[in-house]
């Protein structure tokens, strides 16, 4: 099988599509498309497996000076810092396939600082994991993206509903993640010493709160800065901690393993050859300002808040609601379950979502998410969370998982969509403003009572949904513009009228330059 070959057009003279490759493949090469597609979301699985049951763990093991938070605040301020200036440098220099196993190496230390915690190990390991995010995620988008791409030209089917399929199937097993870093570090918390004792303190807190007015503190009236002596916060013996550790960094390894070996290099579907800006020559300081001009465009102006929003609601789910309602009404020894309620029914949600964009569309699916958040985030400002219903804690969660689905798959696949051309700075812009919301959720978190935190919540998601609606407004306008521009004969069309045609960013030559050979 030839999968990568080149088949330059001599015929076009000084023609831009005489510098481009063109793409052979077969119809077969579709199942090894498939292949690499599980391939980059089990490496994922297994890679988060790692950092979301740490990440998770925290502000509980390192509560002591607040130096979980702050180790997780480093994370994403040297994640934004990252999406800027890293991943297009990155992925130009490494190619997509080495620019995941490097970057994924980069959360190794910080999982190795939970044997000896302390700022000066934490805060860099942080930094470095941050600084190393940036460019796997972009690299991991581009390579979904473009595979995508191939897969919908060999099977003759919307490029934009194979690529949102692929989202919904990587999220998937990237959601499950969730469960499995929950389940390791509650099986080894819960068989040792720290266990027992959890659970007697968290009946004892619960009873408690039961009886007296313990509960009052808790859910849209819980304020981290009253509640700060907490007893479920002891630190579990090291033992235990360092056995969830080794686990977690043998993970990473895994991961990394995978990807290396395992997974095609995009090459094979054309890296080089698309008119984008990593097959340009271009100076490194054009390359570090791509996800600036990036910026300049419309679309992605409109498209940050919503954006912001999904940082914020995951810091939510993660670090506001397992604190203010589950930890302080039920114990801390709940978190874990509750959280794999989150992340099963997430998952499930993922896939679901990416297959049903192609029979409902994009928007009915976001107006959902949007529906079923608003409503989360107005319940919980009235709910006071109580041990005798203990059933809503998991319902909240679920659907809290259901909404997360809907930005997760729905919001990467739009970035895809729109801006083709430029994946790279497209996605870079999706980390930085997520993790712009991650950072000012983090920010708040020990300063703000957990009402003020859902009142912002709300604030962003219902401006994000205007920006939203106005980007999907211009892209019929833009849509039906473009089609009846396409209708003019070629000889008719002003120069005007080719410059539109030739800047639309969801213009990707790609689909052009696979040429499908048959058996």
């Amino acid at each position: 099988m030839h999968g990568g070959g080149v088949d330059t057009d001599k015929h076009n003279g000084a023609d831009s599509a005489s510098l481009r490759e063109k793409v052979k493949l077969r119809r077969g090469e579709k199942w090894r498309i498939l292949k690499n597609i599980i391939m980059v979301s089990v490496a994922f699985m297994v890679q988060f497996t790692a950092f979301q049951g740490t990440a998770n763990l925290q502000s509980s093991i390192n509560a002591k000076e607040g130096l979980g938070t702050v180790s997780l605040s480093a994370i994403y301020a040297a994640l934004v810092v990252s999406c800027i200036f890293l991943p297009t440098l990155v992925i130009r220099k490494l190619t997509v396939k080495w620019t995941l196993c490097v970057s994924m190496l980069c959360y190794a230390p910080y999982i190795a600082s939970q044997f000896y915690p302390k700022f000066y190990t934490l805060i860099p390991a942080g930094i470095l994991l941050g600084l190393g995010a940036a460019p796997m995620w972009a690299s991991k988008a581009t390579y979904l993206t473009q595979l995508g791409q191939v897969y919908a030209k060999l099977t003759d089917q919307p490029v934009e509903a194979i690529i949102v399929r692929f989202f919904g199937f990587f999220f998937l097993a990237w959601q499950t993640a969730e469960l499995w870093g929950n389940l390791i570090s509650s099986l080894v918390l819960s068989s040792g010493a720290h266990g027992a004792a959890a659970t007697v303190d968290g009946s004892d807190n619960g009873t408690s709160a039961h009886n007296g007015p313990n509960l009052d503190s808790c859910g849209a009236n819980f304020c981290v800065v009253e509640t700060s002596d907490n007893a479920n916060l002891q630190r579990p013996p090291d033992s235990e901690i360092f056995e969830i550790s080794a686990i977690y960094l043998s993970c990473i390894i895994a991961a990394v393993i995978i990807v290396a070996v395992f997974l095609d290099p995009l090459s094979r579907y054309g890296e080089r050859r698309r008119g984008s800006i990593s097959a340009t020559e271009i100076s490194g300081m054009q390359l570090l300002s791509a996800t600036f001009k990036q910026l300049k465009k419309a679309n992605q102006q409109l498209l940050i808040l919503i954006t912001v929003f999904i940082g914020m609601e995951q810091a939510f789910i993660g670090a506001d609601f397992t604190q203010a309602y589950v930890s302080c009404a039920l114990g801390i020894h709940q978190i874990g379950y509750v959280m794999i309620c989150f992340g099963v029914v997430n998952a499930i949600c993922s896939i679901i979502f990416g297959s049903a964009m192609k029979y409902i569309g994009r928007v009915v699916i976001i107006i959902l998410g949007a529906i079923v958040h608003g409503g989360c985030i107005i319940y919980l400002l009235y709910w006071r969370p109580h041990p005798d219903h203990q059933i809503v804690f998991f319902i909240l969660s679920g659907l809290w998982g259901i909404g997360d689905a809907v930005w997760q798959t729905q919001i990467n696949g739009l970035y895809g969509a729109l801006f083709r051309r430029n994946k790279e700075a497209a996605f870079s812009n999706y980390r930085l403003w997520e993790s712009v919301g991650f950072v000012i959720a983090y920010a708040y978190s020990t300063n703000l009572c957990a009402r003020m935190k859902l009142y912002l919540l709300f604030g962003v998601l219902v401006c994000g949904m205007v920006g939203y609606t106005i980007v999907e407004i211009r892209q019929l306008k833009k849509e039906k513009r473009l089609k009846e521009l396409e209708e003019i004969p070629k000889q008719q069309q002003t120069d005007a009228d080719r410059k539109a045609i030739e800047d639309d960013d969801e213009k990707d030559e790609l689909e052009e330059d696979i040429v499908v050979t048959h058996l």
